[in-house]
């Protein structure tokens, strides 16, 4: 597949692919807090957010990016979030801005405001958190 796609538009797809199962993940948290728990939708958008992290750092290291080297996963982790955070307060904007004051339903605010969020967060993922970087020693 990447021999015929490249691997720059691959990696897209990938990323993609990825984005949506962690997309997934923070739809349906979102979702089972909201109905099931009764949380305040923007206080589960935002928990439902930070629970896909996991998801979304796993598969985006090792296959959106194929960043295997473990050597500063921690600095590396710390890179992811800070665009995390990022992402996170631009989706609650988002949220608070497709809800309140367009009169949205959540769950079709969330999706678009995931696809919105996806789009500018994968210059920071690819950019700043998994760039290309050769392994170092470690001490």
């Amino acid at each position: 597949m990447e021999t015929l796609l490249g691997v720059r538009l691959y990696r897209i797809v990938r990323y993609l692919m990825s984005g949506g199962i962690a997309m997934a993940s923070n739809l349906g948290a979102l979702f089972l807090l909201v109905h099931f728990i009764h949380v305040y939708y923007l206080y589960a958008s935002i928990i439902s957010f930070i629970m896909s992290a996991a998801v979304s750092f796993t598969m985006q290291k090792f296959w959106t990016f194929q960043d295997r080297p473990m050597h500063d996963v921690q600095k590396q982790f710390t890179r992811y979030i800070i665009v995390l955070v990022a992402n996170l307060l631009f989706n609650t904007l988002l949220m608070y801005l497709f809800v309140e004051k367009i009169g949205m339903w959540y769950l079709f605010a969330q999706l678009l405001a995931t696809i919105i969020v996806a789009v500018s967060g994968y210059f920071g993922y690819r950019h700043f958190v998994f760039r290309d970087r050769s392994p170092t020693t470690t001490q």
